[in-house]
């Protein structure tokens, strides 16, 4: 959940985490892994995962996103990987509530030499949405979630949001929350098909809502300098205000 020292070079090269200060994911799902064990450690837990893609290239110290949570792997071995979990993750996502046997979306951080094919995803948990509804056709499935007012102000149609880690589409605001369209696709390679209404997902709004929320914040406090006043000039010529 929390943003780790950046990694200076992975197997596939240099990590963004390397030229931003921060690990980076794009919210497309590299394969889905199984809880092994979990156990208490000190006021948090250390969780093991079995996985195989995502091993790959991958030491001790570098990120991974487990249902949209950045850990840092303490321990790779025997087709597995395992991270201390702290208390403060254990209640503000779902990882509290895992057990043996679940199945989890997995990614690791992006490199600089990857395609970015979702959206900028810290694997910084904004907090847990209910899945109200879901209904399935032929092709896909669609999904409601209700959310927090706080979460619901960042959130637009058409614009981008993590749910478990997975890079989404909004299709349309609900009452309380929002609904999403899953394609074939992401249907196949996500635990998202295993959810059902009542379920809790870890959800993560889009960063650049945040960061135009803080700038429309300071120029109404008359805090905004020449450059975010420019800023906020282009985003409403190009329809985004």
């Amino acid at each position: 959940m929390f943003s780790t020292p950046p990694t200076p070079e992975t197997a596939d090269g240099p990590s963004l985490g390397f030229f931003w200060g921060i690990k980076v994911f794009t919210g497309l799902i590299e394969e889905t892994g199984v809880v092994v064990k979990t156990v208490p450690s000190g006021t948090g837990a250390t969780l093991t995962v079995s996985a195989d893609v995502v091993l790959q290239g991958t030491a001790v110290g570098d990120s991974i996103s487990i249902d949209g949570a950045c850990q840092t792997v303490t321990r790779i071995g025997g087709g597995s990987f395992s991270f201390f979990c702290s208390r403060v993750t254990l209640q503000a996502t779902t990882l509290g509530s895992f057990g043996p046997g679940r199945r989890v979306n997995l990614e690791r951080a992006m490199t600089a030499s990857g395609r970015f094919g979702g959206h900028i995803v810290q694997g910084h948990v904004d907090g847990r949405g209910v899945i109200s509804s879901v209904r399935r056709d032929s092709d896909g499935m669609e999904i409601v979630i209700r959310v927090s007012e706080s979460m619901g102000g960042y959130i637009v149609p058409k614009g981008s949001v993590a749910v478990d880690g997975v890079s989404l589409t909004v299709v349309s605001l609900e009452p309380g929350g929002f609904g999403l369209y899953i394609i074939p696709e992401t249907v196949s390679k996500t635990t998202l098909p295993e959810r059902k209404a009542g379920d809790s997902v870890n959800i993560e709004v889009d960063i650049l809502a945040k960061y135009v929320e803080r700038m429309m914040g300071r120029r109404e406090t008359g805090e905004a300098d020449a450059g975010e006043e420019v800023l906020k000039r282009k985003l409403m010529e190009g329809g985004y205000l």
